[in-house]
């Protein structure tokens, strides 16, 4: 099989790829190096996890809206300048429909278990241990470097909640100029990302 992911499900794809072999390999905006994350922020997510622990605990799960705040506040500027944007609006622009169906997708989702919370805040972007070649699946280290499959590892310099410099930075790089969220499901994602994607994961690859 061929295996694709977009961000944590990218770095989690390059974990499983690393276990059993694949096809072929496609990261899109995923994080490996959380290192090349700001300081101030990996030190907010950090304190997010202490706010949340408590009720994660008690619940047995981790939210997702205590997940998606802590993407928010990777950029907290940005986050109220969209709704202040939002709220400017006129009634009847089409646009309004397109931004809360965007939301709810971007927002959707289960809890994590309290150990994959745990170990996002706690060791991936508080420790970087997969940028320093720590993280353990199965019962060894993960080594990007190590993986054999043909990869393509996508990222946009101006993604400003996965940094284009977190890549892995395996196998054939692809640089865009789109947002996180607008390399896939924005008005040029189709003919930026998924066009290029598509006909790189159609190639014949030698076992």
């Amino acid at each position: 099989m061929a295996l694709a992911g977009y961000c944590l499900g990218g770095t989690m794809a390059l974990a499983a790829a690393a276990r059993h072999p694949v096809r072929s390999l496609a990261l899109i905006a995923a994080p490996w190096h959380f290192s090349a994350f700001p300081r101030a922020a990996r030190d907010d997510l950090a304190g997010l996890w202490n706010q949340a622990e408590p009720t994660a605990e008690t619940l047995g799960v981790l939210p997702m809206e205590a997940l998606q705040a802590s993407f928010w506040r990777l950029d907290p500027a940005r986050t109220i300048r969209k709704f202040e944007d939002f709220g400017r609006l006129p009634e009847g622009d089409p646009r309004i429909e397109a931004f809360i169906a965007l939301e709810d997708w971007a927002n959707d989702g289960p809890p994590l278990t309290l150990a994959a919370g745990r170990q996002l805040l706690v060791d991936l972007f508080g420790g970087d241990i997969t940028g320093k070649g720590g993280w353990l699946v199965a019962g060894a280290p993960v080594d990007p470097a190590a993986i054999a499959c043909p990869v393509l590892d996508v990222a946009s310099l101006t993604d400003r909640i996965v940094p284009a410099a977190s890549a892995a930075g395996i196998g054939d790089a692809m640089r865009l100029d789109l947002g996180h969220v607008g390399m896939i499901v924005g008005s040029r994602g189709r003919q930026a990302l998924w066009e290029p994607l598509a006909h790189w994961l159609s190639q014949p690859r030698k076992r």
